[in-house]
């Protein structure tokens, strides 16, 4: 495994295991077979209904809880600051771990102020290691670093080839936040793995085009989360650590960038409402 080194010197992997829309009663066992492949990071959250499971596969494991990197997410509906530390504990007992690697506040809304109070003091009992943000836009990005005295070590931010996030990227870069992709395959909308360009880069490296996604983000230096309950899968999105695209391939993959997210626009009111909605 490859790793990104964060601006408090802690090393987030290149690629950790999502375990987003993973039903509880299956999590434990994905868990197990991704750790079990090589994987040394899993990505979870309090929304995703599913960190109790997560904590028994950890405890289960063989791997040392150290050498395993865990990310959690806080949702909108605890935010504030004594929600965000009641949430966080209860998070700690689900996970059934004495602290979290990298704790992120999950979505633009809500009172994120409060809450980034919240992790700043986390971070510095020790009972979160690193502290970032997920969804944030630059704008929001940038207001958030000019006022706490901690700069978020990662943004988490939907990243694929049809919306590269090269602007958003360069302001992280310059902040000194570490740029973090999900949902880098976009769900296969618009057949995306049968895309001429990706047949043809995935053919020159006998690779197939997930694999040339994966590391078109590596090569971006941009860690990422990815999911699959199936072990051939696993295997596969963790086996990319062998070959390299060059500034063509990277180019070549730079035309299918639609600029915008086919998924949410975090601008947008109804947005804002469905966020705001879900309460955990």
């Amino acid at each position: 495994m490859e790793y990104k080194k964060l601006n408090n010197n802690e090393k987030l992997p290149f690629v950790s295991y999502g375990v987003y829309e993973i039903d509880p009663k299956d999590t434990k066992n994905a868990v197990l077979n991704a750790l079990n492949r090589g994987y040394t990071a899993i990505d979870g959250a309090q929304v995703y209904y599913n960190e109790k499971e997560v904590g028994q596969a950890i405890n289960e494991s063989e791997i040392p809880r150290e050498d395993i990197f865990l990310t959690s997410k806080n949702w909108v509906s605890n935010s504030g600051y004594d929600k965000t530390i009641k949430a966080v504990n209860k998070s700690l007992d689900d996970l059934q771990t004495d602290y979290i690697d990298l704790l992120l506040i999950h979505q633009p809304f809500g009172d994120y102020y409060g809450s980034y109070r919240a992790l700043q003091d986390l971070q510095k009992d020790g009972s979160v290691l690193s502290i970032g943000v997920s969804n944030f836009d630059s704008a929001r990005l940038v207001d958030l670093t000019m006022n706490f005295d901690i700069v978020p070590q990662v943004n988490q931010v939907e990243t694929t080839p049809y919306f590269q996030q090269y602007e958003a990227n360069e302001i992280m870069n310059k902040l000194g936040v570490a740029h973090q992709s999900w949902g880098p395959l976009s769900e296969g909308l618009d057949g995306l793995f049968k895309k001429p360009v990706l047949l043809e880069i995935a053919e020159k490296y006998d690779k197939s085009p997930v694999q040339v996604i994966f590391r078109w983000l590596v090569d971006r230096d941009i860690p990422f989360s990815c999911r699959s309950v199936k072990t051939e899968r696993m295997e596969e999105n963790i086996d990319i650590f062998d070959f390299k695209l060059n500034k063509n391939d990277i180019k070549k993959i730079k035309e299918l960038d639609e600029g915008e997210s086919p998924f949410n626009d975090y601008n947008d009111p109804e947005t804002a409402e469905e966020f705001n909605s879900e309460i955990i």
